[in-house]
């Protein structure tokens, strides 16, 4: 049966080598040691969060060519996988890059095709393109097992990867996963808003929580329909974490309680943090993704 937990909104404190008591974790050592912190500490090492990786292209002859950037490291090695419309420069790709390398861990961030430094045209781009893209990154450029941390859309294309290549994925970690989001939410609208949409040829989706608007193509919902996941068992068996904000106004917390309840894996954990949105980047949301990361790569190597 899935865990459960609720989060307080306090400053997290660093994991591992980041502060002093990481030596003494023990297992599972992350969250455990991290409720017992102080609100007062906060995280001195996010604003020194850089680009650490050079940037490089994976050429593919018949997909457009994706730009990436990877560190060489230990074994499982990390994937993100960034959410509609981000890049691999956000503040939770960086973040996570900085505690792969205080690790040694192997790590790989990408853009989408049509996305950032890639390449392609992003209005042709469709959720199924985008697998393919995860796919080409887990097949050409990941050596040995991964991590696939995926947020927002990603965790949905986390979810598909994991499916396709389950020799390869051993654990994943679902950052506000919109998995189905964009297809459930569509059919709920009233037929004359569906039918507006048709007409227009995009869906205009506003946050109240930031001043982010999507623009989502007619076409790319109609596409979506084809992977949907939720409808029946999910048949991933690997560790999952969920980590959902309840101020999401974007993608509703109860999702992950939902992809909790479909996959087939019973070593799933969902964390909700009380005052978190849809974005997750404040620095207590990005300690908690960190020492998440941590601690299932604690589970891994120590369980091998």
């Amino acid at each position: 049966m899935a865990g459960l937990r609720a989060a307080a909104p306090a400053a997290w404190a660093p994991c591992r080598s980041w502060c002093s008591a990481a030596a003494s974790f023990g297992l599972h050592r992350g969250l455990r040691a991290l409720l017992a912190q102080s609100p007062e500490r906060v995280p001195r090492w996010l604003p020194g969060c850089r680009q650490k990786a050079s940037l490089s292209i994976l050429k593919r002859p018949d997909l457009p060519n994706l730009a990436y950037k990877k560190l060489k490291g230990r074994s499982p090695g990390v994937i993100f996988i960034p959410g509609y419309y981000s890049n691999m420069n956000g503040t939770k790709a960086l973040a996570i890059e900085e505690f792969c390398k205080s690790l040694g861990q192997a790590y790989i961030r990408f853009d989408f095709s049509g996305i950032g430094s890639s390449d392609g045209i992003l209005r042709d781009c469709t959720l199924g393109k985008w697998r393919k893209d995860v796919l080409s990154i887990i097949d050409d450029l990941a050596d040995g097992p991964q991590i696939l941390v995926g947020s927002s859309l990603g965790g949905w294309l986390m979810l598909h990867a994991a499916i396709a290549r389950p020799e390869k994925i051993v654990a994943l970690i679902g950052i506000a996963a919109a998995t189905d989001s964009i297809v459930t939410q569509f059919n709920q609208l009233s037929v004359e808003a569906r039918k507006e949409i048709e007409v227009k040829g995009e869906w205009i989706i506003s946050s109240r929580c930031s001043e982010q608007v999507s623009h989502i193509p007619y076409s790319f919902i109609k596409e979506a329909e084809h992977h949907c996941l939720l409808h029946s068992p999910i048949p991933v068996n690997c560790p999952i974490r969920l980590l959902h904000g309840m101020k999401d106004d974007i993608v509703p917390w109860q999702t992950s309680m939902h992809i909790a309840d479909r996959v087939i894996s019973t070593d799933v954990d969902i964390i909700l943090r009380k005052d978190s949105d849809h974005r997750m980047k404040e620095k207590a949301d990005i300690q908690l993704i960190v020492c998440t990361i941590d601690d299932v790569i604690d589970k891994l190597t120590t369980t091998a």
